[in-house]
């Protein structure tokens, strides 16, 4: 008996034993790997910090440690730098003056070092390069290595503390993160997290966050362990990026979130978009116009406002509205005009309306609705563009929730289009003749400023110079959440009927307009479907159109001779335009990122691509 509990008392030390060397040589393997940095310029590859950065000043004139030094630049400033600098070499762009470039090397062959530092530094202040911009980038977690490596090779990190600060963060739970990665991208697996920076690019954008599934990948199976967690010294770097970015990000959201709210307990807002007679007439027509829809339904608005939409709800008949609204101001008034006209549900026999106030998200937590109660969802959701200000998301997140199966949405529908623009889409006319002189410099440097922003601006249907292309289409019955972020390919050609101011043989390009319509199809609308159009042929909206300046006109024709010049000029115009454009939920939230991408193509078939454009909203 005494041999055998010997034995076994030596086979556990044994394998202790054992597994303290594996630990060993997991951590010696890694310890020895080196990782590969790429320099923000060009191809090389360097395997230290102090190395890629001698490279990057001795080679393209970018001094990192001056920089920093000299503008006294945080942890923070110094990673949004390199993001910065990574986005600007991607559109062949110098990251000091902006000018673009055809190509990377006539761009490394522009660079210079900057004149004044301190007017350059203004342009990565925007939290949006808080976002790592290249996949995958070691340099994001190495580049404090020099200043770092005289500090103890490890910390102590309470592991507990952040489980519990994450797990009762309502902030945190709101974040908009992808549910396979959940805290990962934030807090979770030191090893992945950052080097799978793509996961973290979709997840910031896309889907929701499963906090217990996410906090259960954080357990560890000694208490002791996971309350002290001791992480070598660059495990401590990703350690503190990742929590900072939550922290930024959480905080970032908090104050787009109180600033939107904020903005519509405005009057003047409201009263704009109620006056817009295009969009109060379409939802007024799908919900009075189609008895067999809302008589004796229960309704979700989703964004009440003034509660214009679910007065129209009660007026049709249902039995029951439930109207919400974040902005504290505005959900006090939709109240108060609810029960002025009746139908506020507050011992009122007549009353169907209850008003609450938060978002759709935390609804639960001022009203207990059964999932899967609600026969009709109804929301003004549309932003610019259709898709900014994000808040579809929310619209989804409702229907996914409380709408019936066989329930209604309205709209259920949304399009987007996409057309060319002539001169007469700019400002250049206007400055050509002012007051009989001609000042038509600034109107090509306003021009030139549009190419860098998208403009929200009425434009005149007679300026459209091409067809209208579809570009994307949405059923907002069976669409996901990621589905907001799409690519999209479109082929514009000259229209056939150009208005005489555009009848030459050369018509100049200078854009692509973005406009959208909804549509409350006969799937609900059955009686009789309705469409709210924003579109440049159609009476205006409060939503304008969305305009794109290319950052040169491509000229265009039907037909004619060809030449070996460059395409898109007056000698060689094209009889195509192809593009691509992306549109992506940006780092900063309700915002969203557009790009765009021209080639064109001329009548013998031969074709000129333009550096993609950058654009946010």
């Amino acid at each position: 008996m005494a041999e055998k509990q010997i034995a076994h008392e030596y086979s556990e030390e044994e394998a202790d034993e054992e597994q303290i060397e594996g630990w060993d040589d997991w951590m010696s393997d890694e310890e020895d790997s080196e990782p590969e940095l790429l320099c923000l310029f060009c191809d090389e590859k360097r395997s230290s910090v102090d190395s890629l950065f001698s490279h990057c000043s001795s080679t393209h004139s970018f001094d990192f440690q001056t920089i920093t030094k000299s503008l006294g630049l945080d942890f923070y400033s110094r990673f949004k730098l390199i993001n910065y600098v990574r986005s600007q070499v991607h559109e062949c762009r110098c990251w000091i003056c902006g000018l673009p470039f055809q190509s990377k090397s006539e761009l490394q062959n522009h660079l210079h070092e900057a004149d004044n530092l301190k007017d350059v530094a203004r342009f990565w202040e925007d939290d949006r390069y808080l976002k790592p911009f290249m996949p995958e980038d070691s340099l994001l977690h190495s580049f404090m290595e020099d200043e770092d490596g005289d500090k103890d090779e490890s910390m102590t990190i309470d592991g507990k503390e952040l489980l519990d600060e994450f797990a009762n963060s309502d902030d945190i739970q709101r974040m908009i993160l992808d549910e396979e990665d959940g805290l990962n991208t934030v807090l979770g697996d030191t090893d992945s997290a950052i080097e799978n920076g793509n996961k973290a690019d979709s997840s910031l954008s896309n889907g929701s966050l499963d906090l217990p599934r996410s906090l259960n990948k954080l357990t560890v199976s000694d208490t002791e362990t996971a309350e002290h967690i001791i992480l070598p010294s660059h495990k401590r770097k990703d350690k503190h990026l990742r929590v900072s970015f939550a922290n930024v990000v959480t905080k970032e959201i908090n104050n787009v979130n109180e600033h939107y709210f904020g903005a519509y307990g405005s009057y003047g807002i409201h009263r704009e978009m109620i006056s817009d007679k295009v969009r109060t007439d379409a939802y007024r027509g799908a919900i009075l116009n189609n008895p067999s829809l809302v008589k004796g339904s229960t309704v979700l608005d989703v964004g009440c406002g003034t509660g214009i939409l679910s007065l129209f709800a009660a007026q049709a008949g249902a039995s029951k509205v439930i109207a919400v609204e974040a902005s504290e101001k505005m959900a006090m008034v939709a109240s108060r005009i609810a029960k002025d006209n009746g139908l506020l549900l507050d011992g009122n026999q007549s009353g169907v309306i209850s008003i609450v106030q938060c978002m759709v998200e935390e609804l639960d937590k001022q009203l207990t609705v059964p999932r899967h109660s609600v026969d009709v969802l109804v929301s003004e959701w549309m932003g610019y563009c259709l898709l900014y200000e994000s808040m579809l998301g929310s619209v989804l997140y409702a229907r996914d929730k409380w709408l019936k199966p066989g329930g209604s949405i309205l709209p259920d529908t949304a399009t987007i289009f996409v057309a060319g623009f002539g001169k007469g889409g700019t400002s250049i006319p206007f400055w050509e003749d002012v007051y009989g002189f001609d000042m038509s410099c600034i109107g090509k440097e306003v021009v030139e400023d549009a190419a860098q922003v998208p403009i929200v601006d009425v434009i005149d249907s007679q300026h459209i110079v091409t067809n209208t292309a579809t570009l994307q289409t949405f059923d907002l019955l069976t669409m996901k959440s990621e589905e907001m972020d799409f690519t999209a390919r479109c082929e514009l050609e000259l229209k056939r009927d150009l208005p005489e101011q555009y009848q030459s043989p050369l018509v100049s390009c200078y854009g692509v307009v973005l406009w959208f319509e909804t549509g409350f199809t006969s799937r609900f609308c059955k009686e009789m479907p309705a469409v709210l159009s924003t579109s440049p042929y159609t009476p205006k909206t409060h939503w304008s159109q969305t305009i794109f300046t290319f950052r040169e006109p491509i000229k265009m024709v039907t037909s004619g001779k060809v030449s070996s010049a460059a395409l898109g000029t007056n000698e060689c115009p094209v009889s195509r335009i192809q593009s691509r454009i992306s549109i992506v939920r940006a780092a900063q939230h309700r915002s969203i990122d557009i790009s765009l991408e021209v080639s064109g193509i001329s009548l013998d078939g031969r074709k000129r691509s333009w550096p993609v454009q950058m654009f946010n909203l």
